[in-house]
């Protein structure tokens, strides 16, 4: 079932993922032309609070595992299904499309845990080898923190795929990449080896609007995308001089609107033409709803002095310290809430 907003937006050259695992929305969003999903601790947590995976919960809990195992299994058979879904576009694309993402462990982060670095890159090594192992199209997600930075290099020569996620600057993407690059190089051959980088965006639109209130009107909610299609032009060049078989490429994150002024697909038509946006369900949704025809503008930079505005009020280094911070918050809290949500399961079930 095609839709015409959906469908001109994926004509531009876009790959439209979803930001959910949810059953109906992933049969949903596959038919509107989606080619991919992702899933994290927001999501799962959030579909075990629904009660309708109460009987693969009741199934782990027989078998007499404990609620951290039981959160792994259901997040696992959640992306199963997932993948599953999206496994006949992964063999019809040879392996561009079709991806389904597994994050890990948001808990390595957890200040309160008190890993130290060696110890946390090491268990990103661990848990990447063992949650890719024996799947065809699932990417496993890796923050861009400085353990899932150090971690990334190991996970890619040891072929497993990476979606590095929570980059919001120059800096965290060149490490990223070039530490997915240096692993690959260690492989034997790159015709499997796939990468994506996901770009947060209306994240950074909040940041700008909480801590640079002296912008200009024309120039407020504009660094985001202004800061996206930087990074995707930097990932264009590089991938150029560094040809492989399969596309490695900008994933569009964070792309649901904050603003209640601006239109639900701000973002959609700001970075349409190229790459991967991962959107949310409602966002894909509003544009399904709208009466929207999307033309490619990747490629489009705000003018000059906007620019040059945008890059004296930013200051990139307290920009990624207070998003990363948020973003990690934003992990470990639910994640915690899945566990919390498992325990009580169990005293129901």
């Amino acid at each position: 079932m095609s839709n015409a907003p959906i469908a001109s937006l994926i004509a531009t050259g876009t790959k439209l993922y979803l930001d959910s695992i949810d059953p109906a929305l992933v049969e949903q969003n596959i038919a509107w032309g989606a080619v991919g999903a992702t899933s994290n601790p927001i999501i799962v947590s959030g579909l075990v609070r629904t009660g309708r995976f109460d009987e693969l919960i009741r199934s782990f809990i027989a078998k007499g595992q404990d609620d951290e195992t039981i959160c792994w299994n259901v997040t696992d058979r959640l992306v199963r299904d997932a993948q599953e879904a999206f496994e006949p576009i992964w063999e019809k694309s040879n392996g561009n499309a079709g991806w389904v993402s597994f994050e890990l462990d948001p808990l390595l982060e957890d200040p309160a845990l008190g890993l130290s670095h060696s110890a946390q890159v090491a268990k990103y090594i661990e848990l990447g080898k063992k949650w890719s192992e024996g799947h065809r199209n699932r990417m496993i997600k890796v923050p861009a923190t400085p353990a899932g930075l150090a971690a990334l290099e190991e996970l890619c020569a040891h072929g497993v795929t990476l979606n590095v996620t929570l980059i919001f600057t120059r800096r965290q993407y060149e490490l990223a990449r070039n530490a997915v690059w240096r692993g690959a190089q260690r492989r034997g051959d790159l015709k499997s080896f796939k990468s994506v980088f996901s770009i947060f965006v209306s994240r950074i639109d909040q940041y700008t609007i909480e801590k640079c209130g002296q912008l200009s009107a024309a120039a407020q909610g504009e660094y985001g995308i202004l800061n996206a299609k930087r990074l995707w032009q930097n990932n264009q060049q590089f991938w150029q001089e560094h040809p492989t078989p399969l596309q490695q490429e900008i994933i569009f994150a964070s792309t649901g609107t904050k603003n209640p002024a601006d239109v639900p697909w701000k973002y959609v038509s700001a970075l349409a033409g190229s790459d991967i946006q991962t959107n949310p369900p409602e966002t894909n949704l509003a544009v399904a709803n709208s009466q929207e025809r999307f033309v490619s503008r990747v490629s489009e930079m705000i003018s000059v002095e906007l620019q040059r505005e945008l890059d004296a009020a930013v200051n990139v280094e307290d920009l990624e310290k207070t998003l990363m911070e948020q973003g990690i918050a934003k992990f470990v809290a639910p994640q915690k809430q899945l566990l919390a949500t498992i325990a009580e399961k169990r005293k129901t079930l």
